[in-house]
């Protein structure tokens, strides 16, 4: 359906482990703007080059899968198109309105993952104006490996876009991965950092090689260390922290929406 749609998952893109399970309980994440990336991060799975011009049509498209699958929760991602002025911003905030729209009087709730917009606040505001209902940022490693694996973002700025959406009275998420060479303390304080800038919910999985030609896993991190990262977000202030080897940042998205819904 997916493909007769000429749509793209993430899920397919990046070679989630978590793939099939949430493609049989009829969920996945969009990937929006196309399938090649301006970025060149050094453990992504998706394509960088120079990518095709936006599909209008695109956002109509989204609505139809989502309908199609009865979502309750849609999760929208995209490459960073860093070629376009807004970085995609207006296109998000298009494809939500759509979704929306396409549910009638029952809408469902919407989480988006998006790039950092190269600091942009004008178009962080066009993705705020749109009100998803959860706005993910990932942070992805911590600082000191940003130059290797993370080159063309910045740690800070990701923490900044984090603490406008809480400013602004949306609910932010950040997720990292592990195994790239990070140490337990360095993992801790990226969690502490998530905590102060406002951040609700924090994933944490482990990084898996998609092919020869991206970096090693430098460590295979046991699950009771996962655990404990669990334990120290919380004890930072994040109110949910998923941490186990094969969390992703879209595992479980619809209940942990559910979940804060309970909260109030």
């Amino acid at each position: 359906m997916v493909e007769s749609l000429g749509l793209h998952t993430v899920c397919r893109g990046a070679k989630c482990p978590n793939m099939f399970e949430c493609y049989s309980q009829g969920t996945a994440t969009f990937l929006i703007m196309g399938h090649v990336c301006t970025r060149n991060c050094a453990f992504c799975n998706i394509a960088p080059g120079l990518p095709e011009i936006l599909d209008a049509d695109e956002p109509g498209r989204v609505a139809k899968a989502a309908v199609s699958l009865g979502l309750r929760h849609v999760v929208i991602t995209s490459v960073t198109r860093d070629d376009l002025p807004d970085g995609g911003a207006g296109h998000f905030a298009a494809t939500v309105r759509v979704v929306r729209e396409a549910y009638g009087d029952e809408p469902p709730s919407i989480e988006v993952l998006i790039p950092d917009f190269r600091g942009s606040r004008p178009a962080l505001q066009t993705v705020l104006d749109a009100a998803p209902e959860i706005i993910n940022h990932n942070v992805e490693t911590p600082p000191s490996h940003y130059a290797r694996i993370r080159p063309q973002a910045d740690y800070a700025q990701s923490l900044e876009l984090l603490r406008r959406v809480r400013q602004a009275g949306g609910v932010p998420k950040s997720g990292l991965m592990v195994g790239l060479g990070e140490t337990d303390d360095e993992v801790r304080r990226v969690l502490a950092d998530l905590a102060g800038a406002g951040c609700r919910i924090a994933t944490v999985g482990q990084y898996m090689r998609p092919s020869r030609n991206h970096p090693s896993v430098e460590r295979y991190v046991h699950p009771d260390v996962f655990e404990q990262y669990a334990v120290w977000g919380r004890e930072a202030g994040l109110e949910y922290v998923f941490s186990a080897p094969l969390v992703r940042s879209s595992y479980n998205a619809g209940r942990v929406f559910e979940e804060l819904g309970r909260k109030g």
